[in-house]
């Protein structure tokens, strides 16, 4: 019997885990199937029972049984996939899955700030899991039991942003026919995500800054603040120094906010996580109906040299392609490996002696050429660009989307 621990610190199940790995291949010798068995039960993936079986076999394997348990077999030629596997297996659904020593050592800082109730800042590129993250605080923290609520800012309407946050009374504006509580008081007793907090515009800041300061929210139409105790994470991939110093964030916030910041790397700077997490994309949306699947060393080998501009995200889309073009095979295979296309600035296209396409088209790639250069001479900044030229932010952001699925820029900017 080989017995995994789910008890204890990140580290201290992460070095469980490994040393059960370690004894694997003589248990396996002797006796199979092997239950990993825990000392509590798993938490469910997907709804199954969570469980996790071990079998020997010439190849490696992942199947879904009947009533949830993952059945993992190992190949003893492949202990670099038969690690990643069991990694992702015996991960609770939607925690993170790590493998790298910098996400671990993030981890288990996080496990440390979530017995408080200090606000976190969690920091990083897009893609890379940061409301992941901030669940993982959450359900380590002594608030597990309460409400979880995760708040975009960038994508609530900026006119009814504040009645949405701290909520509102009947009447207290046109259509405003039944009152509502607003996400501070649905989140009260638990942890309250913002996500895109440098999306918050100003005068919201400073209500915020007192929500944060005095636990205690004015709803519109209120005449008398409400008490509320609410955990906050907020989470951005902004430069916030910055933004503090072209007046477009408040220092006093961002210090309140700054109180514990978190920040996760790239998913490039992170490589030994991009096995487990691949995996744990192949249990996610290639099992189901007795599937097997595995995937091969060499395509391992392949997502690894990959430097992952999308993060996450784009391992992701990867992964669901490379299951889609495996078929019915077993294996994922380097040939099912399809990277996003190669993107890069229009001004590094090949010079047209003469336009060709549609007039639509010929417009297009005249809009995207302007937008590319006043984006790099505001240093990538999105606001800058936006209000230089003359159009909302939002609308840029659109813009610069299209140009990213035409293959047109790898255009992004920061907010």
């Amino acid at each position: 019997m080989v017995r995994i621990t789910t008890t204890g610190t990140v580290r201290e199940r992460h070095a469980a885990l490994l040393a059960g790995l370690h004894a694997l291949p003589a248990v396996l010798l002797d006796q199979a199937p092997v239950l990993c068995a825990a000392d509590e039960p798993l938490p469910p993936r997907r709804g199954g029972a969570g469980a996790v079986m071990l079998a020997q076999l010439d190849r490696g394997a992942l199947c879904e049984k009947p009533g949830g348990t993952l059945v993992l077999g190992c190949d003893r030629t492949d202990p670099e996939g038969t690690r990643a596997a069991l990694l992702a297996a015996i991960a609770p659904g939607g925690m993170p899955i790590a493998d790298d020593p910098a996400s671990l050592a993030l981890l288990g800082l996080a496990e440390r700030v979530a017995d408080s109730d200090i606000p976190v800042l969690v920091e990083g590129p897009t893609g890379t899991g940061k409301e992941v993250l901030a669940r993982f605080l959450h359900a380590a923290s002594p608030r597990r039991d309460g409400p979880f609520v995760a708040v975009n800012c960038a994508a609530m309407p900026e006119a009814m942003l504040e009645a949405l946050l701290f909520g509102h009374r009947k009447g207290a504006f046109t259509g405003a026919s039944e009152a509502s509580e607003g996400f501070f008081r649905a989140a009260d007793g638990g942890t309250l995500l913002l996500d895109e907090i440098g999306e918050l515009p100003l005068a919201l800041q400073a209500k915020l800054l007192r929500a944060l300061q005095e636990g205690e929210v004015v709803p519109l139409g209120a005449t008398a603040p409400v008490k509320v105790d609410v955990r906050v994470v907020a989470c951005t991939n902004r430069h916030l120094p910055r933004e503090v110093e072209q007046g477009r964030f408040r220092e006093d916030l961002y210090y309140r906010l700054n109180v514990f910041p978190l920040r996760l790397s790239a998913l490039r700077d992170r490589v030994r996580d991009i096995a487990p997490l691949a995996f744990a994309m192949v249990i996610r949306h290639g099992l189901g109906g007795g599937r097997v699947r595995w995937i091969a060393p060499a395509a391992l080998a392949l997502l690894r040299s990959h430097p992952w501009p999308g993060n996450v995200r784009e391992l992701e889309n990867v992964m669901r392609r490379a299951l889609l073009l495996a078929g019915d095979r077993s294996t994922i295979l380097p040939e099912d490996i399809r990277f996003d296309a190669a993107v890069r600035p229009v001004d590094d296209q090949p010079a047209r002696s003469e336009p060709d396409g549609s007039l639509s088209d010929i417009a297009f790639r005249s809009e995207a050429e302007a937008i590319l250069r006043v984006l790099d001479e505001c240093g990538g900044h999105r606001g800058d660009t936006a209000r230089k030229l003359g159009i909302s932010e939002r609308t840029l952001r659109y813009r610069l989307a299209q140009m990213r699925d035409c293959g047109l820029a790898a255009a992004g900017g920061r907010a």
